[in-house]
């Protein structure tokens, strides 16, 4: 799977926040036929950051989301300011 297409959008509503600046995870919108280990090579790849774990959910509206934690090394308020979200 393309990596451009498996991570849709990123995510800065507060919640996203709030998990961003307490434990190191960023929160994307993704392709609801990408595994976990396509949002983790993508991440990777997009980003250049070490992705330590990856949950995934499907929201009562359809939207499958992504909750990607990173290694201490790479904070991520780099990854969303390196976006422009932050």
């Amino acid at each position: 799977m393309d990596i451009y297409h498996v991570v849709r959008q990123p995510l800065s509503n507060e919640k996203a926040i709030r998990l961003m600046e307490s434990e190191n995870k960023l929160v994307f919108v993704i392709d609801r036929n990408a595994s976990k280990l396509d949002v983790s090579r993508a991440v990777e790849r997009l980003f250049k950051v070490k992705v330590t774990d990856v949950n995934t959910y499907i929201t009562a509206k359809g939207e499958k989301r992504a909750y990607v934690r990173l290694s201490p090394e790479h904070p991520a308020i780099d990854v969303m300011t390196q976006l422009g979200l932050m």
